[in-house]
């Protein structure tokens, strides 16, 4: 396999064939080349799972965050990025990880683990007793969107009345991550930041006030060796990355895995005999069908990754799904097992990026796997589900099932 490759345009991520299967394109571009130039996306992706996990890891290439513009039309979309753990280097990065690190290692994870299993179990009894009164359900509507939402609310301790405010406005924000969106959808993604801080610093002020045993608390109270803290700005951005990353991520490992389920059912069927495998179930759903296919890195000097040269501010991208099915490092990559125990995927980053929500969203899968298959053992498709346009950040708007 040659390091690059001069195919300038591999894929259409607006192909509405691409996007339903992207991963056959995936395996012809890793057999000519590592790397490919993407002229329409106007940077290098990366294909192969050492090449993406060298974007990943390299340190002269970063998340150096470019202000969405106009600037004066999108400054609470950039307030949230421009302060974002997730958008930042060393320095600023370090320091940010270690005091929100701080502030999620003091429990916050295992606390929420019993509260978790029992949220989960509740959607999926409603979805059971839905399929049961009118023969089939959206999965996706019914377990998948609301249980993360509603793990992040709880996590933060936002009230009870405003927790339908949160996932409407991750929806609209994260639309502004797939190229060439429209205008309406940037403006909404700006209107859905602007009310999501303005809540968000009325949360803090309340926390200021009145602490509690949530996040937002102990992300105002956190303090380094140093004793820095974080800023308000800092603060807010925090939370609204915990909301997008997890909520979005979740969603699409559940709806996405689950489909791989029904489609495969002799996984899903050893899945109910043995839950023994419900690790195992859930790093394979997120290997399989990639919720998250492409994660930009720019380069801070110059950098060459597997033969491609990446110039001092230009971009470079892994392509995640293609290094999920890369067979140098998975035994017949696109077969879905689910109890593969070689499965380096790298579903939650690698490096100073890692997500630092990883313990909490597998949590989140393995308890839904678990209601799923405890109460709806004979769960199927109930017709075939609807797939969303976009191609980065990748899911379903539907998914009906029925259990008979």
């Amino acid at each position: 396999m040659s390091g690059v490759s001069a195919d300038r345009v591999p894929f259409d991520p607006t192909d509405p064939d691409f996007v339903a299967d992207p991963y056959p394109v995936f395996a012809r571009m890793r057999a000519r080349a590592e790397v490919h130039q993407h002229d329409g996306l106007g940077l290098g992706v990366a294909v192969s799972h050492a090449a993406c996990s060298a974007v990943l890891r390299h340190r002269s290439l970063g998340r150096i965050w470019t202000d969405a513009r106009p600037v004066d039309q999108f400054a609470s979309f950039n307030l949230l990025h421009r302060n974002s753990l997730l958008e930042n280097e060393p320095p600023t990065h370090t320091r940010l990880r270690r005091l929100v690190a701080a502030a999620f290692g003091r429990g916050h994870v295992e606390r929420m683990r019993p509260w978790v299993e029992r949220l989960a179990d509740d959607l999926v009894a409603g979805l059971a007793d839905r399929i049961a009164a009118a023969g089939s359900a959206d999965l996706l509507e019914h377990v998948a969107a609301p249980l993360p939402v509603q793990v992040i609310a709880e996590l933060l301790g936002v009230p009870d009345a405003d927790r339908g405010l949160l996932q409407p406005w991750s929806n609209a924000i994260v639309k502004m991550y797939e190229y060439d969106l429209d205008p309406r959808r940037r403006a909404e993604a700006e209107l859905a930041a602007t009310e999501f801080v303005a809540y968000l610093r009325e949360l803090v002020a309340l926390r200021r006030r009145q602490p509690g045993e949530d996040l937002v608390s102990d992300l105002v109270a956190v303090t380094d060796a140093d004793g820095a803290k974080l800023t308000e700005d800092e603060l807010v951005a925090t939370a609204v990355l915990l909301l997008m990353a997890g909520h979005e991520a979740t969603v699409n490992v559940i709806g996405n895995g689950t489909l791989a389920l029904m489609r495969h059912r002799d996984q899903w069927e050893r899945l109910v005999a043995d839950r023994g495998l419900l690790a195992t179930a859930a790093e394979e759903l997120i290997r399989y069908d990639s919720p998250l296919q492409l994660f930009e890195r720019t380069a801070t000097a110059d950098v060459e990754i597997a033969g491609f040269r990446v110039r001092e501010g230009d971009k470079i991208a892994a392509l995640l799904g293609a290094a999920a099915r890369d067979p140098e490092v998975f035994e017949e990559p696109d077969r879905f097992d689910i109890g593969r125990t070689t499965n380096p995927h790298l579903g939650f980053g690698v490096g100073i990026h890692y997500c630092l929500g990883a313990p909490l969203a597998r949590i989140e899968i393995q308890a839904t796997l678990s209601a799923l298959v405890r109460r709806l053992p004979r769960l199927s498709l109930a017709a075939e589900p609807a797939r969303r346009a976009e191609f980065v950040i990748r899911g379903l708007h539907d998914l009906p099932v029925t259990s008979g």
